[in-house]
């Protein structure tokens, strides 16, 4: 890690720093393993403020955040399980250097299930911005916590993973490694279907719902869009939640 102009000016001062200073003023860092390789984390006393892959870190972290770097003895607790499969497990995020609006979108996309993918437009709509689809995606570009945040599992609406801050293509591993089947989706949306319905549950969902996947080929049913689903007599799943993609 590279000399800090701040870290110095502390060390210098005459007096000792009140207690906890140092952690109001610096983040600490640590390197971990992930499914995508290493990882460099940096994390305040509010929770993991930034995830990076490759080079660069420490000057990205500091022109994004404005904090000098410490390194650190241990990772927080349980950062190495939820880096892993997915799931915060009790991680504090720290997204204080986050929009409001974009950390709405970041919310959103927390509640997105392991294994399963929601269109832009969906997140657009549940932050109540429908027509934002483009914001979203920028807000996603600049997630600072990539794989607790989930930001992997939102996709574009033809079926392509689409962009992602550690690149497209470790986006498509992430995704098969959590179970999407992608040439499931893709086959879908070249056919033009982006909604499942199951004629013995009256419910439509998206593709990668857990309750889409458990459809028998003889009651599955596929829709363009939820208008054709629900002249067909069919409700919107109360778990996936795909009325959210076209309201307003």
């Amino acid at each position: 890690m590279t000399h800090d102009p701040l870290l110095t000016a502390l060390a210098a001062l005459a007096a000792e720093p009140p207690d906890g200073l140092l952690d109001r003023i610096a983040a600490h860092w640590v390197r971990v393993p992930s499914p995508l390789g290493e990882l460099s984390v940096a994390f305040t006393d509010q929770g993991v403020a930034y995830v990076h892959e490759g080079e660069g870190f420490a000057e990205t972290f500091r022109k994004r955040f404005a904090r000098p770097l410490l390194p650190a003895v241990r990772p927080p607790a349980g950062l190495l399980p939820a880096l892993r499969t997915g799931r915060l497990s009790g991680v504090r995020l720290d997204l204080r250097g986050a929009s409001g609006f974009q950390r709405e979108v970041l919310e959103v996309v927390r509640t997105i299930p392991r294994g399963e993918v929601r269109p832009y437009s969906w997140i657009a709509a549940r932050v109540g911005r429908p027509k934002a689809v483009r914001a979203v995606g920028t807000a996603l570009a600049r997630n600072p916590v990539p794989l607790l945040i989930p930001c992997h599992r939102v996709t574009r609406s033809d079926g392509v993973p689409g962009d992602y801050v550690f690149g497209p293509s470790a986006k498509e591993r992430l995704l098969l490694a959590e179970g999407v089947d992608l040439d499931r989706v893709r086959e879908l949306a070249g056919r033009r279907v982006f909604y499942l319905a199951s004629d013995t549950t009256g419910v439509v969902c998206f593709p990668t719902c857990h309750n889409a996947r458990r459809i028998t080929p003889a009651h599955r049913h596929g829709f363009r869009d939820l208008a054709q689903a629900r002249a067909a007599g069919y409700r919107p799943c109360r778990t996936c939640r795909p009325a959210y993609e076209q309201a307003g």
